[in-house]
């Protein structure tokens, strides 16, 4: 009879690890595939960051595994803390997502109304959005369940009949702070390349179903030093990086003197990858050097150049910051490592976000844990209050420190980290004080004016 309770204790570990394998065998060579696409595309991106990404994904797939055999190996009071708590988790997070869901779909029901193929195109963009969104709302998700579940649990003195077993506040809270780490680490691994991706191309997939084409980027403006030429590109398609075409492309050239040349506008410019050259269609050659007035080049409808500058290279100047994981952000400050004119600031402080952003999730509970548990209903009210105002607060400092980073008013890095060193060391303060049985709420209440 043990025999057969010990088998059915590891079958769910043993089939949660079998269904992480069969999706790493899934999802593994299909990423490779897709980063092996990336490269043939930009040559010169961070090759190294990319072919990481199959490696963090198959990490992602065995993260279930991980966490259920932990699950496996622990107390009966661990196991129970954490079914309490996976449970609001659960129920916080459908919510949150089928709320946004709506919302958005509501928002764009009129776009995918326009789309040949209505049902595909929803699927398509929420495939896209919700890893996105996931990312986003992750920590405020942890927040809200983590007080649910300790509010509950503190209730019905849960909490307290747990202390009389002789464990400690942070004993307790133990399996809440290892999911806080697994949430961190999921945060990461999405935050080091699909998220952003997704929400920089989840708009792409209506502009597609609506026209049946997208550009990645408009309006871009490079300058090639060794060259002495400077590009101006209308837009770039979002099949640019295949197809090498590009539309209304203006080209001014420069002599030595950094004095203008020629002027070269074109409809599309088109790159060829085997033999490493331009393509120039339905343009005007203009000698800007000609005297009195600049005149125009009699030219055939169509001219080859044999300039050294690529499509991904040409494109990176236009690309949001905010939709680049850390290869493409590793790629564009080294691409632009050195040039003056390139503002190399937004970039690195998103970099160094890509990084920081994630540890949100473990400051999160190390905030809610300590103003979830409470020993009297007084107070149940008042750490509910507490929590939800300083996840607002992390929400604006997170906001206001990037703006200050990418501005240049403060380094990237602590721009960054700010949010995380500040509210770890709010964190520390009240988790110092729960454990000491010291109160929480009272004692905050007293710092405001005409509080008693």
């Amino acid at each position: 009879m043990s025999g057969n309770a010990t088998i059915k204790q590891y079958l769910w570990p043993v089939a949660i690890s079998l269904l992480g394998i069969i999706a790493c065998i899934y999802v593994i060579p299909k990423e490779m595939h897709a980063v092996d696409e990336h490269i043939l595309g930009f040559p010169d991106t961070d090759i190294t960051g990319h072919r990481a990404r199959p490696y963090l994904l198959g990490l992602l797939c065995l993260l279930p595994a991980i966490a259920a055999w932990i699950y496996r190996f622990s107390g009966s009071l661990d196991r129970y803390m954490a079914r309490q708590f996976l449970t609001s988790f659960a129920l916080c997070m459908g919510a949150l997502l089928a709320v946004m869901i709506l919302t958005d779909l509501q928002s764009n029901m009129s776009d995918f109304n326009e789309a040949r193929n209505t049902f595909d195109v929803i699927i398509s963009y929420y495939g896209i959005f919700v890893p996105a969104m996931f990312v986003f709302i992750l920590p405020y998700v942890l927040l809200l369940s983590l007080l649910y579940c300790l509010g509950k649990m503190s209730r019905h003195q849960e909490i307290v009949a747990m202390i009389q077993t002789g464990r400690g506040v942070f004993r307790i809270v133990m399996p809440l702070l290892l999911t806080g780490i697994f949430s961190s680490v999921i945060c990461l691994i999405f935050n080091y390349h699909w998220g952003p991706w997704a929400e920089g191309n989840k708009d792409l997939v209506i502009d597609i179903a609506k026209d049946g084409e997208a550009d990645r980027a408009r309006s871009v403006l490079y300058r090639d030093s060794k060259s002495r030429r400077v590009w101006l590109v209308g837009s770039f398609p979002y099949q640019f990086e295949k197809t090498g075409v590009l539309r209304n492309v203006t080209i001014h050239s420069f002599n030595e003197g950094n004095h203008p040349t020629t002027k070269l506008e074109a409809q599309t410019a088109k790159w060829s990858r085997e033999h490493k050259h331009w393509t120039f269609s339905n343009l005007q050659l203009i000698d800007l050097q000609a005297v009195p007035v600049p005149v125009k080049i009699d030219t055939p409808t169509s001219i080859t150049r044999d300039w050294q500058e690529t499509p991904w290279q040409i494109v990176k100047p236009g690309l949001d910051q905010s939709h680049l994981g850390i290869p493409e952000l590793n790629s564009w400050l080294k691409a632009h490592e050195g040039v003056q004119w390139a503002n190399r600031l937004p970039y690195l402080t998103q970099w160094h976000y890509r990084i920081a952003q994630p540890i949100i999730c473990l400051i999160t509970i190390l905030l809610a844990a300590p103003l979830g548990i409470v020993f009297s209903r007084r107070g149940l009210g008042g750490g509910v209050s507490i929590a939800l105002f300083l996840s607002a607060g992390m929400l604006f400092s997170s906001s206001f420190f990037l703006t200050f980073g990418e501005a240049g008013h403060m380094p990237p890095i602590l721009a960054a980290w700010a949010t995380n060193i500040i509210f770890a060391l709010v964190a520390i303060y009240l988790f110092n004080r729960r454990i000491t049985g010291r109160p929480i709420y009272e004692s905050i209440k007293k710092l405001v004016p005409g509080g008693k």
